[in-house]
């Protein structure tokens, strides 16, 4: 276009020049002109389209190059969105899968558990009817014993794969088997209670000199009596055994001046039966009252380590049902109570939803059962050794889940 417009320039110049040498060519020199700028008017129309058509050629260009990066861009979208939901459903469904397979692993294992008819088994009847009636997420065969020998026994035999026992002999069973048990949790605190009509009696001073009978001989009851006895610098109490609590009551209904250390719920029956009879203390009070390092325990949960090795799941699955039961044992009293009766471990639900607030059922697990439980052993163990087996358990002693 830049050329045309030089053309017509140039042929206005020469115009002027002819014009400038004479009149009689005018005739000639406008048809020059005229024809010259028909010329240029000419070529100016063919640069113009031809400027055109390379435009519409350069936008018809960036359009395609426009559409196909848009294309480019839409099928890298729709790849990465197809391989992100594919990534997204595989692990969902191995995640599925897993969950799945663990739930139907620890279903399908039926676990035996065993526990002394008292506060332990008070703490399981929510479980042990969920169980009975098909609502239980485990499968469980629960066996309920007057003493801790049949327990173990079926423990160390195999019979038995998880059991609610006393906790210092948790500990002896734990050396007995050479390490072949493990804890899982505490499923009771201090339920031992001094019982006597005896007005004089108000807390384990008053023991000096007494005879007091009571359960437990190797166990719990007696371990803490002896304890607290050191510990308030009593050396003439004299402790008479009997096998079971019904043997103790016996005794205080045809003399109730006599002095008794009874477990819950059979303190509590003693009372109710005898009105002569009152709760003269809480040893678990009297244990805190020394200010040691350590809280009184009574019962602990403990697991095969042959069984737990072989069905984890099944193991992880009963402490979280444990607790649930536990928990229910504690906000439903009367609903528990009505289960106590109905199991037998104390004939009426009106005298059981007495005594339960007294138990204290508990289900502790984790690192604060590893704490709480290897502070009382050790307590126990200063003061006499045997009480624990003789050396306290090693760390493996201590199941504190996953």
């Amino acid at each position: 276009m830049k050329k045309a417009w030089i053309s017509i320039l140039l042929t206005a110049v020469m115009v002027f020049a002819l014009t400038a040498c004479g009149g009689s060519q005018t005739a000639t020199t406008n048809q020059t002109v005229n024809e010259a700028v028909s010329a240029a008017k000419e070529e100016v129309k063919e640069t113009v389209s031809a400027a055109a058509s390379a435009a519409s050629e350069v936008v018809e260009t960036a359009e395609s190059a426009a559409s196909e990066a848009a294309e480019t861009v839409e099928s890298a979208v729709s790849e990465v969105a197809e391989t992100a939901e594919s990534a997204v459903s595989e692990v969902t469904e191995t995640a599925e899968s897993t969950v799945e397979e663990v739930t139907e692993t620890a279903e399908s294992v039926t676990v035996r558990v065993g526990s002394l008819k008292g506060p332990t088994t008070m703490g399981l009847v929510n479980l042990m009817k969920a169980s009975e009636n098909g609502e239980a997420e485990g499968s469980y065969e629960f066996t309920m014993a007057t003493q801790a020998d049949e327990i173990l026994a079926g423990v160390v035999g195999g019979n038995i794969d998880i059991a609610l026992i006393p906790a210092n002999v948790a500990a002896v069973l734990y050396k007995r088997t050479e390490g072949g048990v493990a804890a899982v949790d505490i499923n009771t605190l201090g339920v031992l209670y001094c019982v006597t009509g005896d007005d004089s009696i108000t807390s384990v001073k008053d023991f000096a000199g007494k005879t007091v009978i009571t359960t437990g001989q190797g166990s719990t009851p007696e371990y803490a009596i002896n304890f607290l006895l050191a510990q308030n610098g009593i050396t003439d109490c004299t402790l008479e055994f009997k096998s079971e609590a019904t043997e103790v009551a016996a005794a205080l209904a045809q003399d109730p001046t006599q002095i008794a250390v009874l477990p819950q719920p059979f303190a509590t029956v003693a009372q109710v039966q005898n009105d002569a009879l009152h709760a003269a203390f809480s040893l678990a009070d009297e244990w805190d009252a020394l200010g040691v390092e350590s809280r009184f325990l009574t019962g602990a949960t403990i697991v095969r380590k042959a069984f737990l090795e072989e069905h984890p799941e099944a193991v992880d699955l009963f402490i979280k049902e444990h607790a649930a039961s536990a928990e229910k044992a504690v906000s439903d009293v009367e609903g528990t109570a009505a289960l106590v009766a109905e199991y037998g471990i104390i004939e009426k639900a009106p005298i059981a939803q007495k005594a339960l607030p007294y138990c204290n059922i508990v289900c502790i697990t984790g690192d604060e059962m590893k704490d709480a439980l290897s502070g009382y052993l050790t307590t126990l163990f200063e003061q006499n050794p045997a009480a624990v087996g003789g050396a306290m358990p090693a760390e493996d002693f201590y199941y504190t889940g996953k």
